[in-house]
């Protein structure tokens, strides 16, 4: 029974975090979001939900500046009150935020925040075994196998939102190209940043999410 107390010792700390993140989320969340009821997206998310046999699809705002979708382990969608404010200046269209609420919609879809609280485990498992067996340098080598497999894999999760919310936009009569402009214009705000190695990125670049999009949307005839 002693040989698994560390991986016992692991796991309960890995469940704790987890627990901590998500009421911490949650929390935040609750107080500092709403219904989202803009009057140019409204229309939209009813088509959306008519794509899926639903009643419109019900997002939230988030209220932060920052230019972000974000969906939530419960199931809810949220746009951020930056992202809105944008699109009334005329920065973004209604249909691109649209775009970006179907690629969350993806992530709700695919069980995604799920798989993730699995992975995360694994990983934290692995860490935590490394630094036993290897000594000194066991929990930085597990550090940057940990880092670099919860990446790789959050980049396969955004292919498959984008996948999910082209078929869905196009469905809604939307069309992709909304997904891809979206894009576009955030190369453009990111364009002088330095960008970090791309195996250590949660999300893909832009430009290869665009070529993903487009060959969705090709292979399907749109």
């Amino acid at each position: 029974m002693l040989k698994f107390l560390p991986i016992l010792l692991i796991l309960l700390y890995v469940g704790v975090t987890i627990a901590f993140s998500h009421w911490r989320l949650s929390r935040e969340l609750r107080d500092k979001s709403g219904p989202l009821d803009h009057p140019k997206l409204l229309p939209l998310l009813a088509r959306l939900g008519g794509a899926m046999d639903l009643p419109p699809i019900r997002a939230h705002v988030y209220e932060t500046q920052a230019v972000n979708g974000l969906a939530s382990g419960d199931g809810r969608v949220f746009l951020t009150r930056g992202f809105l404010d944008k699109m009334d200046r005329g920065e973004f269209t209604p249909e691109e935020l649209t775009g970006v609420i179907a690629h969350e919609l993806g992530h709700v879809s695919l069980g995604h925040s799920r798989r993730r609280l699995i992975d995360f485990t694994t990983t934290q498992v692995m860490r935590g075994l490394l630094g036993r067996l290897i000594p000194f340098v066991g929990l930085w080598i597990g550090n940057l196998l940990a880092a670099a497999v919860a990446a790789r894999l959050s980049r396969s999760d955004e292919f498959e939102a984008d996948r999910f919310a082209t078929a869905l936009m196009i469905r809604a009569g939307l069309g992709h190209a909304p997904q891809v402009s979206l894009l576009g214009k955030l190369a453009r705000l990111q364009e002088g940043r330095a960008a970090p190695p791309e195996w250590i990125m949660s999300h893909p670049p832009h430009e290869k999410r665009i070529r993903a999009i487009e060959h969705s949307a090709a292979s399907w005839g749109a």
